[in-house]
């Protein structure tokens, strides 16, 4: 277990890529799989990512279109009336 101790998740791709490469990545990685919070219903640690973009809440049954590693990107952020639930 201490083997991946700087790169963390990122310590699946071993001596491969260089360590730059894998600390960059390390830091998208624990971004996408942190818990979420869902934008409609507020609950936090169900979000999970259908595909690229695509995001959908287990709770409540969401789905909407974020951000490839993210669900909200930063423009998401200063524009919330534009998610409409149908």
């Amino acid at each position: 277990m201490g083997r991946t101790k700087v790169v963390g998740i990122a310590g699946r791709y071993g001596a491969r890529y260089g360590a730059t490469l894998r600390k960059k990545v390390r830091d998208v990685l624990t971004r996408r799989y942190a818990p979420h919070t869902c934008p409609f219903c507020g609950h936090s640690g169900r979000v999970v990512r259908l595909s690229t973009g695509i995001w959908m809440c287990k709770k409540c049954g969401a789905k909407w279109a974020g951000g490839a590693y993210l669900p909200r990107t930063e423009l998401s952020k200063y524009y919330p009336s534009v998610i409409v639930r149908e």
